[in-house]
C-alpha cells in the first residue's frame, strides 16, 4: 500500500501538472496562431542518435539545461537525480551506480559495470566516478528512461545519460567562476574558446575544488578526515578539413583525492537488532557527522582520456566516427569494519584501460524514411587488487597482498534503426542490434598465496530489438506505444575468488506516452511495464567470506511518470516532475539477509554478521523508492542596472532500501531544497550569487556498506551555503 503522505504528495504534484496543462491548452485554443518561429525555443535531443525535437522522440526523456542544474545546486553528475523523476545516483565506494525505474546494480567487480550507460558527447564511460563531469561547457543533460539496447547497446537496461558539451569555436569566448562556501569549500573554474588559424578552433577548461568536508573523527579528534582536493583539465581542437569533413580531438585529465564516499560510521537499525557491529560503543560512531575509523580512508584517482570525433557529409547520409582511449587508475582505502578497532584497512588498487570505436551513419532529413545504422567495438581491461594493512600503518603502500582479479571484456555490435512515415502524422519505427560479448584472460589470485588461477572464457550473443508506433494529433504533440529490449552483459565472478559465470540480465519493456511542446509549455507523460530477469546481485558469503555475484532474482516493474515545464512569462518559469515506481522482486532465492553472529568463532575472526540465504517474494527492489518528485522555479527582475534571478528546486523521495534483499538498511523519505539568488549586470558579463544547498538540513544515508566485519553507512552533507562570482569575456 502506498503511504498516505506519499499519496498526498503525488496527488498534489500531479494535480498541479494537470491544472497547468489544461489551463494552457484552453488558452492556446482561444488565442490566435503564433507567428512563425524557428526551433530555437524547443527542446532538442539526441536520444535516437540524431538531433530531433524532443516532442517527436518516442522515448521518455528528462532534459536538464545548465540553468536548471545551477538552480538545483547540481555541481556534479550525481546531483541530477534531484531534477529527474525515477532516477537515483548511488555508489560503490566512489564509482557511481545510477538506478532508473528500479533498474540498477550494486555490483562493483572486474568486468562489471552499471545498468545505465553514461555518454559524454557520444563516448561511453564504462567506469564513471562521482567527481566526474563538472563541466562549465556543459550544454545539457538528457536522461533516457527504459532500455536502450538498440541504439546504445550493452549495459543500458535501465537507460542512458547523455551529456552534451560545446565544441571549440573561432568566435572567441570565455568564462571564469570562483565560489567559496561552508566547510572551507573552494571551487575555481574557467573555460575559454578561440580561433587558432582559419578553420581551426581550440578550447580549454580547468576546474579545481577543495574543502575540509564535514566529518569529525572521534578517535583521533581530527576534523580533516573529509578533506578533499580534486582538479581536472579538458582541452580540444577542432579543424574543418573541408566543407564536408571536420575533426575534433579532445584530451581530458582528472586527479581526485576525495574520501567523502568512504567516510563510514556504524549503521544502526531495528532490522539488524541495533548497531552494525558487535564491538562496544566506545569503538564506533553513529552520529551523522562523526566517524571512528581506525585509520585514514582514501580515494585517489588519476585518469586520462583521449577522444577523436570525425564527421563527414557523404551526400546521401552523415557519417560520424567516435574513437576513444581511456586509462583510469584508482586506489580505494576503506576501513572494512567502520570502527576504531585495529582489524585492518582494505586497499583496493584498480586500473581500467578502455579502447572503443563506433561508426554511425544517419540519413539526411526529409523523405518518408529516416534511418540510423552503425558498428561498435569495445575493449576493456580491468585489474583489481586487494591488499590489507593495519590502521596504524597509515600508508597505502605499507600493506600486504591479499588477492586480486582481472578480466578483458570485448564487445562487437552492429545495429540499425528505421522510421517510416505512412502519413505526415503516423510513424512506425523498427530497429535491432546484434551484439557479441566475450570476457577472457580472466583470473583471480587465491588469498595470501599469490597463486593466480585462470578461468574459462565467457561468451554470448544478444539481439536487442525495438518497435514503436507514433501518432501526431497536432504539430505540437505526439502519442506513442513502444516495445524495447535490453541486457546487461554477463560477468565472470573473479572478484569473488570463484570464477563463476554470471548470466546476462534481460529486460523487456513496454511503454506508452504523450508529449507536448509549444515553446511555452512542455509536457511528458508515460506509463510502462518491465519484465526484468536474471538480476545480478552482490553479497558477502563463503569461507573466508568475499563479495560474490550471483543471478538471484526475477522482478516486476511498472509505473507512471510526468514532467512539466511552463514559461508563464519571460521572467517567470517553473518545472514539475513526479514518478511512481512499483518495483518488486517477485522471486528471490537465497536473498542475502545479514544476521548478527555471537558465536565465539565469529568473535575470533572479528566477524559481527553472517549472511543467511532466505527465500523472499514480493519485496522492494534495492535502491528504488515508490515515489520521487521535484518542483523548480526561476524568477528574474530588474535590479541596480542589471537583473536578479531567484531560483530554487525542491526534491522529495519516499522510503527505500539499500540492502540487496530489499528488506534491510532502510532510508526513510526526505526532502532536499536548493536556493540561489544571482545578480548579473546589464552587459551580461559580471555576476554575483549567493546559494544554499540542502537548506532544509535533511540528513540521510547516501550509501550503506555491508559485509561480515561490520555494517557502515555514509551520510549526506548538512546544510551548506556560499557565494560565487563570475565573469564572461
Amino acid at each position: 500500500m502506498i503511504h498516505r503522505k506519499t499519496l498526498i504528495r503525488s496527488s498534489g504534484i500531479g494535480a498541479a501538472m494537470l491544472l497547468a496543462t489544461v489551463s494552457h491548452l484552453a488558452v492556446a485554443q482561444e488565442a490566435a496562431p503564433p507567428p512563425a518561429q524557428n526551433d530555437q525555443d524547443l527542446i532538442i535531443v539526441t536520444a535516437q542518435r540524431r538531433a530531433e525535437l524532443s516532442r517527436d522522440v518516442p522515448i521518455s526523456i528528462t532534459t536538464v539545461t545548465q540553468d536548471q542544474l545551477t538552480s538545483a545546486g547540481a555541481s556534479q553528475l550525481t546531483d541530477i537525480a534531484t531534477v529527474t523523476p525515477a532516477l537515483r545516483f548511488d555508489s560503490a565506494a566512489a564509482f557511481v551506480q545510477p538506478t532508473i525505474r528500479g533498474v540498477g546494480t550494486a555490483v562493483a567487480s572486474s568486468g562489471g559495470g552499471a545498468n545505465v550507460g553514461i555518454y559524454v558527447d557520444g563516448f561511453y564511460s564504462p567506469n564513471p566516478l562521482a567527481a566526474d563531469f563538472q563541466l562549465m561547457s556543459l550544454k545539457s543533460v538528457q536522461v533516457l528512461k527504459g532500455p536502450q539496447g538498440t541504439l546504445f547497446g550493452r549495459n543500458t537496461t535501465g537507460g542512458a545519460i547523455l551529456l552534451t558539451t560545446a565544441d571549440p569555436s573561432s568566435d572567441g569566448a570565455g568564462e571564469f567562476k570562483v565560489s567559496y562556501g561552508r566547510f572551507n569549500s573552494l571551487a575555481v573554474q574557467g573555460y575559454a574558446t578561440f580561433g587558432v588559424v582559419q578553420d581551426v578552433a581550440m578550447d580549454v577548461e580547468a576546474l579545481f575544488r577543495r574543502g575540509n568536508g564535514f566529518v569529525h573523527n572521534i578517535t583521533t579528534g581530527s576534523d580533516r578526515d573529509g578533506r578533499y582536493s580534486n582538479w581536472s583539465v579538458r582541452t580540444g581542437i577542432k579543424a574543418d578539413l573541408s566543407d564536408s569533413v571536420s575533426l575534433l580531438l579532445r584530451y581530458t585529465h582528472s586527479d581526485t583525492d576525495d574520501p567523502t564516499l568512504l567516510n563510514t560510521n556504524i549503521y544502526v537499525g531495528d532490522d539488524i537488532g541495533g548497531a552494525g557491529t558487535n564491538l562496544p560503543p566506545s569503538l564506533y560512531a553513529a552520529k551523522h557527522d562523526e566517524v571512528a575509523t581506525g585509520g585514514p580512508t582514501e580515494f585517489l584517482s588519476n585518469n586520462d582520456v583521449i577522444q577523436g570525433t570525425l564527421k563527414a557529409d557523404l551526400g546521401f547520409a552523415d557519417l560520424t566516427s567516435y574513437t576513444q582511449y581511456r586509462d583510469e587508475n584508482s586506489l580505494i582505502v576503506e576501513d572494512l569494519d567502520s570502527t576504531a578497532a585495529n582489524i585492518f584497512l582494505l586497499h583496493i588498487p584498480v586500473r581500467s584501460q578502455t579502447v572503443s570505436q563506433e561508426l554511425l551513419l544517419t540519413s539526411k532529413p526529409g523523405g518518408p524514411l529516416q534511418w540510423t545504422a552503425g558498428l561498435f567495438y569495445f575493449n576493456n581491461k580491468d585489474r583489481w587488487g586487494t591488499r590489507v594493512g593495519t590502521p596504524t600503518a597509515g600508508d597505502p603502500l605499507a600493506s600486504i597482498a591479499l588477492g586480486g582479479s582481472g578480466t578483458n571484456s570485448k564487445s562487437y555490435a552492429a545495429f540499425a534503426d528505421l522510421t517510416y512515415a505512412f502519413t505526415p502524422d503516423l510513424f512506425l519505427t523498427v530497429g535491432g542490434r546484434y551484439s557479441h560479448d566475450r570476457i577472457g584472460d580472466a583470473y583471480y589470485i587465491i588469498p595470501f598465496s599469490g597463486v593466480r588461477t585462470y578461468v574459462p572464457d565467457l561468451k554470448g550473443n544478444k539481439f536487442t530489438p525495438r518497435a514503436v508506433l507514433r501518432y501526431k494529433p497536432s504539430e505540437e504533440s505526439s502519442v506513442y506505444a513502444s516495445y524495447s529490449k535490453g541486457y546487461k552483459s554477463g560477468i565472470l565472478d573473479v572478484g569473488g575468488n570463484t570464477g563463476n559465470k554470471v548470466a546476462p540480465e534481460d529486460i523487456d519493456a513496454f511503454e506508452a506516452g504523450f508529449k507536448y511542446d509549444d515553446r511555452r509549455l512542455s509536457v511528458d507523460l508515460s506509463a510502462y511495464y518491465y519484465d526484468y530477469k536474471n538480476l545480478q546481485v552482490s553479497l558477502y558469503r563463503g569461507n573466508p567470506p568475499s563479495a560474490q555475484i550471483i543471478n538471484a532474482a526475477s522482478s516486476e516493474i511498472y509505473g507512471l511518470e510526468g514532467q512539466l515545464s511552463y514559461r508563464l512569462t519571460d521572467r517567470f518559469q517553473f518545472n514539475v516532475g513526479a514518478a511512481y515506481t512499483h518495483a518488486r522482486y517477485t522471486n528471490f532465492e537465497d536473498a542475502p539477509i545479514y544476521t548478527r553472529c555471537t558465536l565465539a568463532s565469529c568473535a575470533a575472526q572479528g566477524i559481527s554478521f553472517v549472511v543467511v540465504p532466505t527465500q523472499l517474494n514480493d519485496v522492494h527492489m534495492q535502491r528504488t523508492p515508490d515515489f520521487t518528485g521535484n518542483v523548480g522555479a526561476r524568477y528574474t527582475l530588474d535590479l541596480a542596472g542589471g537583473s536578479l534571478a531567484l531560483s530554487g528546486n525542491l526534491y522529495y523521495t519516499s522510503k527505500f532500501y539499500f540492502g540487496p534483499s530489499g528488506t534491510q538498511f532502510a532510508q526513510k523519505g526526505y526532502e532536499v531544497l536548493a536556493l540561489r539568488a544571482e545578480w548579473t549586470d546589464a552587459s551580461d558579463r559580471f555576476s554575483l550569487a549567493v546559494f544554499g544547498d540542502n537548506v532544509t538540513d535533511s540528513r540521510y544515508r547516501t550509501q550503506v556498506l555491508s559485509n561480515n566485519f561490520g555494517i557502515g553507512n555514509v551520510w549526506s552533507a548538512p546544510a551548506t551555503w556560499g557565494v560565487q562570482a563570475g565573469v564572461k569575456f
